[in-house]
């Protein structure tokens, strides 16, 4: 007979594990891009100031871990380097950015009216050079401003504030992710932030696992977890490439076992589980598209198993954009695991591709709102 949970014993060993915005201790197979980090980091202990650096990666593949743990050793060993993380989702705009590193340095956020830009980029400057100090920005979601078109102000803002205040030494860690379009900065700017380039590339099968696995070890009581379970997650997570998926998968499976009081997670558990946690993926990835993605979006989702030359007419339609851009997109879309584009073989030189949504198309529109 099975053994089953009493109404007060769990799966879960520590929570805290599964959750999404949860650093590890024990970050696996990104010592290399760590190493990096440090690298540009180190002059900044001293005083100096530190290079800049461009973290680029698809979504879930650790870049703001990475930032976060190597900020976590600044804050225990450093006083001369201030590390700020600004998520800029959240704080698309010049005055929102420096607001929130004038609350990390002040220790109290400027007020939400009456203060100009000016004003507070020179309470932030004046800081940093009294109190003789280096300030380190990470730009968390980068992408968002180039949406919002404030990326060239918001970075000639903090690589020449030298120059108007003399000894304000500044760095600036970017955090990107790679949506196959590339993202052009003002010749200006460029000029001043010549990053140091970091790539984080998606985890293979292997890595995932192994991961996964240290999770489960450290998350879940001993037994919970057979290997070939692990496996199945492993898979699912490896199809999508995103490792959030995964860590989601875990615990809505363990939460499924528990609802059957039952002490180890079945097959059952995590395919029941799937279905949503692959949703996390999809939130994810459509945080990251612009407008004219989107809009591609839209129409798969309206037509599914169209052909590409009937989403193209349709596109072009819409937004008066050449079969150039629509084909980049679509090839965007289907790296980024939202669709399937298979060519069929019929069509000009057997070119042509059925386009259909790797999510209900519900889920989809549901997230273009």
């Amino acid at each position: 007979m099975k053994e089953l949970l009493s109404w007060d014993q769990t799966l879960f060993k520590d929570s805290e594990l599964f959750e999404l915005d949860h650093i590890p201790e024990h970050f696996l197979h990104r010592e290399t891009q760590m190493r990096s980090l440090m690298y540009c980091i180190r002059p900044g202990l001293g005083g100096g100031r530190t290079l800049n650096s461009l973290c680029i990666g698809a979504p879930g593949t650790g870049k703001t871990t990475a930032v976060l743990k190597v900020f976590e050793d600044i804050e225990k060993h450093s006083t001369k380097l201030i590390p700020v993380i600004v998520n800029c989702q959240i704080n698309p705009t010049r005055y929102t950015i420096f607001s929130q590193i004038f609350k990390k340095l002040i220790g109290y956020a400027p007020p939400p009216s009456g203060a100009s830009f000016k004003k507070i980029f020179s309470e932030v400057a004046k800081y940093i050079v009294e109190h003789e100090k280096v300030l380190l920005v990470a730009l968390d979601d980068m992408n968002y401003l180039f949406y919002e078109n404030e990326v060239n102000e918001i970075l000639y803002s903090l690589l020449r504030a030298h120059e108007t205040h003399p000894g304000a030494r500044m760095g600036v860690i970017a955090i990107l992710s790679d949506t196959g379009v590339p993202h052009m900065l003002d010749p200006k700017v460029e000029s001043v932030f010549l990053p140091e380039e970091i790539k984080f590339p998606v985890y293979s099968f292997d890595e995932i696992r192994d991961i996964l696995s240290n999770r489960t070890k450290l998350g879940f009581y001993p037994n919970v977890l057979d290997d070939s379970v692990l496996e199945t997650i492993a898979n699912h997570t490896c199809a999508l490439g995103d490792l959030r998926v995964g860590i989601d998968l875990l615990k809505r499976s363990a939460l499924n076992a528990e609802k059957r009081a039952s002490k180890n997670i079945g097959h059952e558990d995590v395919e029941a589980a799937y279905e949503r946690s692959r949703l996390v993926h999809l939130s994810y990835m459509m945080r990251a598209l612009k407008k004219e993605e989107k809009t591609l979006l839209a129409l798969i989702a309206d037509s599914p198993n169209s052909n590409s030359g009937e989403l193209y007419e349709m596109f072009h339609k819409k937004t008066t954009l050449g079969y150039t851009r629509f084909y980049e997109l679509l090839n965007k879309l289907s790296s980024f695991k939202l669709i399937d584009a298979d060519f069929t073989g019929k069509g000009a030189r057997g070119r042509s591709r059925i386009v259909t949504l790797k999510f209900e198309p519900g889920e989809v529109k549901n997230r273009l709102i």
